[in-house]
């Protein structure tokens, strides 16, 4: 029995809402929901304040938003039409920032301004700024390109623009049909659709509130426009866990969690992926993002090795910390109740060639030992201490590719001999034979002729 099938403990369920409980009123939010999925299901919602319905009700999510616009992205690149490495002008001419690449935007790394120019883009209409160069303003980069990590909102009106000159349809509707409909999002929308939770400022120094406005981003849309509920943000987290194949693979959503970007002092130590935030919570890796407009804050991570993702919606300018509190949701179920292993099962067949590879290998006296893997990839790990292992999927030319640590990216191949005999394994020009420093092996440099000896 695996968890997909298992409620949540009593006892969890009761951790779990005191802790958003506690949120709620230390945060001084009108309402607070909180929801986990586990096994790509929704196990545990609920909420503390005025909310008619948990799982049901939107929340405006702010920047999240972004993870939406980069899938939109991540698509144009899997079919052909984009080259994330390519300058932007040859996609979108006339930007003035036309050096700037799509994976630089999606990686906050285009050095372009974190904000538009004056009013604040969040509390306006987007008629404020009716085409890219308002948007931009006289001075769009704040760093040279490529140089380093600075969130840009400016950054991701950009990707949503290329977005729409390379279908030749809105943001929106891009969104809706190549993502929202496959994942059945029917609750996460451009507008406000109800049920939904009104926006609210919290007087710092008085329990009394003021109501924000909820304005139409406009050209700002593809940064922070959307409007989700707990059930729906729970469905795309565990998209972002397991990819979709009517969306997006596991692989290319596989490289959207890769770090691109590293943090910078006192951001934490996750870095940024494809627009994907990363972090690292008491030893456990989370990916999600976060988000906010005024009248609203809101957080999902997902713990991809845990199985289990939190969202955290609230209805608040500031107040509780979605992010951490959705990263204390994931916690409090992990560490109660750890993913149970999927149980062990004989392979139906192997490659008999493949099978002969497994085993002990020696990269000099570093020894290694290779396996095959239940997925079809093959895994390559030091037999004792730290050290550099990896997993590899095949390809069609019978090289292996590294998917993880070092040999990230790297190539492996079986180098045989002219009887068909394998002499070695290289990996990236490393030679690993099946004994340390053999005589006749193939090794760089060749071996001393009076082999293994003790200490004169």
């Amino acid at each position: 029995m695996t968890s997909s099938s298992v409620p949540l403990l009593p006892s969890t369920e009761r951790a779990l809402l005191h802790r958003i409980a506690v949120a709620q009123s230390e945060g001084r939010t009108p309402s607070l929901v909180g929801a986990v999925a586990r096994s790509g299901r929704l196990v545990w919602t609920a909420s503390r304040g005025d909310v008619a319905s948990p799982a049901d009700t939107q929340y405006r999510v702010g920047s999240i938003t972004k993870t939406f616009t980069a899938v939109l992205v991540m698509r144009l690149r899997d079919e052909g039409l984009l080259d994330l490495d390519a300058p932007l002008e040859r996609y979108l001419p006339g930007t003035g920032v036309g050096d700037v690449t799509a994976a630089q935007l999606l990686s906050h790394s285009g050095g372009l301004a974190a904000e538009t120019p004056s009013p604040w883009w969040e509390r306006t209409p987007g008629e404020t700024r009716p085409d890219l160069a308002s948007v931009l303003g006289e001075r769009p980069l704040a760093h040279p390109p490529g140089r380093r990590h600075h969130y840009s909102n400016t950054g991701y009106t950009l990707l949503g623009s290329l977005v729409s000159a390379l279908r030749g349809t809105s943001w929106e509707e891009s969104l809706h049909a190549e993502i929202l409909e496959p994942l059945g999002m029917a609750r996460t929308t451009p507008l406000p659709v109800a049920p939904y939770a009104t926006g609210w400022a919290v007087h710092p120094w008085a329990d009394v509130l003021l109501p924000e406005p909820a304005e139409d981003l406009g050209l700002m849309a593809p940064a922070g426009q959307l409007w989700s509920t707990a059930t729906d943000l729970c469905r795309f987290a565990t998209f972002l866990a397991e990819g979709d194949e009517r969306v997006l693979s596991r692989e290319s959503v596989r490289e959207m969690l890769t770090p691109a970007a590293p943090p910078l002092a006192g951001d934490g130590d996750g870095g940024y992926g494809l627009g994907v935030q990363l972090a690292r919570r008491e030893g456990r890796t989370l990916v999600g993002h976060s988000g906010s407009l005024p009248g609203f804050v809101a957080g999902l991570w997902t713990s991809v090795d845990d199985d289990v993702a939190a969202v955290v919606l609230a209805n608040a300018t500031s107040g509780p910390q979605p992010g951490a509190l959705a990263a204390d949701l994931v916690r409090i179920v992990a560490e109660a109740e750890p993913r149970l292993p999927e149980p062990w099962r004989p392979l139906p067949q192997v490659d008999p060639d493949l099978l002969a590879l497994t085993g002990p290998w020696y990269w000099g006296t570093y020894a290694y030992g290779l396996k095959v893997r239940a997925d079809g990839e093959v895994e390559l790990q030091p037999l004792r201490g730290a050290g550099r292992g990896s997993r590899f999927r095949p390809r069609p030319d019978g090289t292996w590719t590294g998917l993880d640590g070092y040999y990230d990216g790297e190539v492996l191949r079986v180098v045989r001999r002219r009887d068909g005999s394998v002499s070695h394994l290289d990996l990236g020009s490393f030679v690993f034979t099946r004994e340390p420093y053999e005589p006749g092996d193939a090794v760089p440099g060749g071996v001393d002729e009076g082999g293994w000896r003790g200490m004169p």
